[in-house]
């Protein structure tokens, strides 16, 4: 099934082993798994409901080299924040922010959302970027019974009960950016290129099993860590590959470096076109529009969406940060999410963590993406997805977007060419 036709029926999970790499943090007493319907941990919050506000924490790395695209989202969220304080606050209560760095450092993640949670007592968490970080952060939410709203596409083959995603799974945004490359562009050959942690690495091995399924070739697999500078190597055997394009999953600043040698050696969007899912405007204004320009991406969110809840949503965000200022898919969903927290807490009349879980089920928002559903079994959410074209100003314009909201399928069993064990599942965080 091309996963620009509505995904229109919901699968049961196939649950497979929350990945070990979690556990990496030495102070964390266990990395428990769980999955969304396991029971909820016995643990006492101490979040206090009895005043004017109510506490909320975001994390994000405003330090280090994923603060390129995470400053931004932090942005976001606050502005966000001051829209519903505006309007009222949640259950009339003022959201109070408490706000930690992340640091780029996936056990930074963990040690500080566990201070926000235990210290400070706040209602729910925002944040996260890294699959790094995120499956860092699981297994403390998990043994506290907390919430995070996780606001950025990922590798999917996860749930959990204390987890939200409201950025793209693998069937939201890197399989229609396959099906783009194989039905769109006619690609055969793909070479992939990205940083050494759990979403690049676990994306691709998806990557190559939808490539053997559909008479593709990957000539080539390149790895590099996060924040590295020097891509000689990997550009010169991305040149002399063959490849019809590049699949990127390099994050953060990395990206810069990338590109900038890729162009060097006469590559270019005509020549030999790549599709990046963690490029977005933020990105692009980083590297230089015209590094980048007619490069392809995969998103559900673009700035250029021409919808009046998303014109709106880019003034304000302007008239508040500057009007050289852009709009991201990131940024996006984790505007979002706060959003769609507050309309979860005030379903269920409650800032109880086992009482927002049981409410969120169908929870909507109008968001500047397009309306965006909250699925209760797997704690997804509805999302188009787009492809996009880099253009001379370094916006994003949408050139193919799926019919109608895909409903998230993390586990990818609606695809007959996925076969991911347990073992591999588990092994994708290493």
């Amino acid at each position: 099934m091309s996963s620009f036709a509505k995904f229109d029926s919901r699968r049961a999970l196939r649950y497979s082993v929350v990945a070990a790499g979690a556990c990496a943090s030495l102070f964390l007493a266990s990395c428990s798994g769980a999955r969304v319907g396991d029971e909820s941990s016995a643990v006492e919050s101490c979040v206090d409901t009895s005043g004017d506000s109510i506490k909320v924490g975001f994390i994000n790395s405003l330090s280090g080299t994923m603060a390129i695209s995470e400053t931004t989202v932090n942005q976001s969220l606050k502005m966000a924040a001051d829209e519903i304080n505006a309007d009222g606050g949640v259950l009339g209560k003022q959201l109070e922010i408490v706000e930690e760095d992340g640091a780029s450092e996936a056990t930074t993640f963990a040690e500080r959302s566990q201070r926000l949670i235990q210290d400070e007592c706040v209602a729910a968490v925002f944040g996260g970027w890294t699959s790094a970080s995120r499956k860092a952060m699981l297994p403390v939410f998990e043994d506290n019974n907390a919430l995070l709203f996780y606001p950025v596409q990922y590798e999917g083959l996860e749930s959990s009960p204390n987890i939200f995603y409201t950025g793209a799974t693998t069937n939201q945004q890197i399989v229609p950016a396959l099906d783009y490359l194989k039905d769109d562009l006619g690609a055969k050959k793909l070479f992939l290129v990205g940083s050494d942690y759990v979403f690049p690495r676990t994306a691709n091995m998806l990557i190559k099993q939808y490539a053997e399924a559909n008479g593709m070739e990957i000539v080539g697999e390149q790895y590099t860590p996060l924040g590295s500078t020097d891509f000689t190597t990997i550009a010169n055997r991305i040149a002399s590959s063959g490849a019809d394009a590049v699949f990127n999953t390099l994050n953060g600043d990395s990206n810069v470096a990338f590109f900038r040698q890729y162009n060097s050696l006469g590559l270019n969007a005509e020549t030999m076109p790549v599709i990046s899912v963690s490029i977005a405007e933020e990105e692009v204004q980083g590297i230089g529009p015209s590094t980048v320009q007619g490069q392809l991406t995969a998103w559900n969110y673009y700035q250029t969406i021409d919808t009046p809840e998303n014109v709106a949503f880019v003034e304000r965000f302007k008239q508040r940060y500057g009007q050289d200022r852009v709009t991201s898919d990131p940024m996006e969903a984790a505007y979002t999410s706060l959003f769609l927290w507050k309309e979860m807490v005030e379903k269920a009349d409650s800032f109880a963590v086992d009482d927002v879980k049981a409410a969120a089920d169908g929870v909507s928002f109008d968001a500047p993406e397009g309306t965006v559903v909250v699925d209760g079994d797997n704690h997804h959410i509805t999302k188009t997805a787009r492809i996009g074209r880099i253009n001379a100003d370094g916006l994003i314009d949408t050139i193919k977007e799926s019919d109608a909201p895909i409903v998230p399928d993390p586990y990818l069993t609606g695809y007959d060419w996925a076969e991911v064990s347990d073992a591999e599942s588990a092994g994708s965080a290493q």
